[in-house]
């Protein structure tokens, strides 16, 4: 087999794998913090104070495609705002979903970065009053017991109404791409930092995805979270561009 051509040759290729990665929408963004780095090395900066919308959107960009949490203040007020603002600062952006428990949750919410992470590990939130059940697609806090709150979330894969009655506030729930949930590796269940009950996170919070990806490669990455203002259109396949010259010179060295 010979390719005649040197010339770059692009393909273009709509992958269900990555296929939500892009949302189509005339929904605008909703403003971003002017100095994000700040306002995460800084637990009182003022952007912390801010409010969310009434109901916004957040679309979570992954290495198994995008989903959409439509998220109600009234819902959980206080973890709300923290939600919101957290998108708006980059926080969650380029980290790993650490805990999947195939049929039960997928946790998130622990930085990339040992340094923001140092940050944030021990800020916590009052509770809110529960008024949402855990049912599949819920998104809620992680927490040891009262006013335990941090940045770690959890979206339920499975009907989880159990979890009601320890106080477990749903905020928001995953209204497309819950697909893409399910589809997150789950191969190393709790071994790959747990719980925050389990104590065994220490190793996550220091080392961040160098020692996560180190450690449990397969785990899938949060690579981007943003907020809108108004819901996002239907997503959409995305095309990819390969430069497939370099495969070509491979394969004609092989032949």
């Amino acid at each position: 087999m010979t390719f005649r051509s040197r010339a770059p040759i692009f393909i273009a290729a709509e992958f269900m794998a990555v296929a939500m990665l892009a949302f189509h929408t005339q929904a605008s963004f909703w403003e971003q913090t002017g100095d994000s780095r700040k306002a995460l090395m800084d637990p009182r900066d003022q952007v912390w104070q801010r409010h969310a919308p009434e109901i916004f959107w957040v679309t979570l960009e992954t290495s198994k495609g995008s989903f959409l949490v439509e998220c109600h203040r009234d819902w959980a007020p206080i973890g709300a705002d923290r939600f919101y603002n957290l998108v708006a600062t980059g926080f969650f952006d380029d980290s790993r979903f650490f805990r999947v428990r195939a049929g039960f949750i997928a946790q998130f919410g622990i930085p990339g970065e040992p340094s923001v992470a140092a940050v944030w590990q021990h800020q916590s939130i009052p509770d809110d009053p529960r008024r949402q059940s855990n049912v599949r697609g819920s998104i809620a806090y992680a927490m040891t017991g009262p006013d335990t709150r941090t940045t770690q979330l959890y979206i339920n894969l499975g009907e989880n109404t159990r979890l009601d009655a320890e106080g477990f506030a749903p905020m928001g729930k995953v209204v497309q791409g819950m697909e893409v949930v399910d589809k997150l590796y789950s191969g190393y269940d709790e071994t790959a930092g747990g719980g925050m009950r389990g104590g065994k996170q220490g190793p996550v919070f220091e080392g961040g995805n160098a020692y996560l990806d180190k450690a449990f490669p397969k785990l899938d990455r949060l690579v981007r979270s943003t907020a809108f203002k108004s819901k996002p259109a239907a997503l959409r396949p995305i095309s990819i561009s390969i430069d497939i010259s370099s495969i070509g010179d491979m394969l004609n060295a092989v032949n």
